[in-house]
């Protein structure tokens, strides 16, 4: 197993293990426990493996656990869908590790872009597997970045990058009232992409200057969190449409891994929904915000 991934799926482990609570009956009688989450010999046993191996599989020091293994930690570790596949991942990454390599650059798919035209004054982005922008209709540039020129997505050098945009945009410190919950379901999405696409160079690089730029971006990735949905809602400050409730889904496509589309949708009746309405209304009849 190579070391750089073998450390990798052992952190991902350990990090696992701390957040699964214990039985109540567990924390009761003299023997209470000094750190969250459950021992390593506790792991061990439900998974069905020895103390000893479990260890070294934390440690880093152990290789090629078997898909039959993994499943039984992630059981363990009461790990969900999303999280026993990035598990499987990061163990695949380490078995075979490959070189970094620096894939072309991205475009929207057509089917994608085909959606942005349809849902017309319905805001929507389509995202590439780095968590670039790639494109976005009108609705979509009005609600999440009117600060910015829409036709950067058009651009590869200017292209904004959703990740970055919640840790380095004063703007979308701003736009998300709850912007702690929505930095750490962004990196739960880059932390799965990244373990998806182990070799991907710019990937690797877009990793690396967020952990130069932002400490919070250190904070949340050290606590190796998947927490990913196709769909969740935040509270939001638009400087037109004032407080929303946005709900944000999320699509994939089989013909683009590794791509998305955001669609954003408010709960019918509401005055955010009436709000996104008319925000979508003025950016069609060219209004500039």
């Amino acid at each position: 197993m190579h070391s750089r991934d073998a450390g990798t799926v052992g952190a991902f482990l350990a990090a696992s293990r701390a957040r699964v609570i214990p039985d109540a009956g567990e924390e009761r009688g003299p023997l209470r426990r000094r750190v969250p989450g459950l021992r390593r010999e506790e792991i061990a046993i439900l998974a069905g493996v020895s103390a000893s191996y479990y260890t070294r599989l934390e440690q880093g020091q152990a290789a090629n656990a078997s898909p039959q293994v993994l499943d039984a930690l992630a059981r363990a570790l009461r790990l969900g869908d999303v999280e026993r596949d990035h598990l499987h991942n990061l163990a695949r990454a380490a078995t075979r590790p490959l070189p970094f390599a620096d894939p072309p650059e991205e475009q929207a798919s057509a089917g994608f872009r085909e959606i942005l035209t349809g849902l017309q004054d319905t805001a929507a982005m389509v995202l590439g597997r780095r968590r670039d922008i790639l494109a976005w209709n009108r609705a979509g540039h009005a609600l999440f970045a009117p600060h910015l020129d829409p036709a950067d997505v058009d651009d590869s050098e200017r292209r904004p990058n959703a990740t970055e945009m919640i840790f380095l945009d004063p703007h979308m410190r701003e736009f998300y009232l709850d912007w702690e919950e929505k930095a750490i379901a962004s990196v739960g999405h880059l932390r799965v992409l990244s373990a998806r696409f182990p070799t991907d160079a710019r990937l690797l690089a877009l990793i690396g200057r967020l952990s130069v730029s932002s400490d919070d971006f250190v904070r949340i990735w050290a606590g190796q969190s998947i927490r990913t949905s196709s769909s969740a809602t935040y509270r939001v400050r638009h400087p037109v449409a004032g407080e929303l409730a946005l709900r944000q889904q999320l699509l994939t496509s089989a013909e683009t891994p590794g791509q998305s589309i955001v669609i954003c949708t408010a709960v019918e009746g509401t005055s955010s929904q009436h709000a996104l309405a008319l925000l979508g209304r003025m950016t069609q009849s060219g209004f500039a915000l």
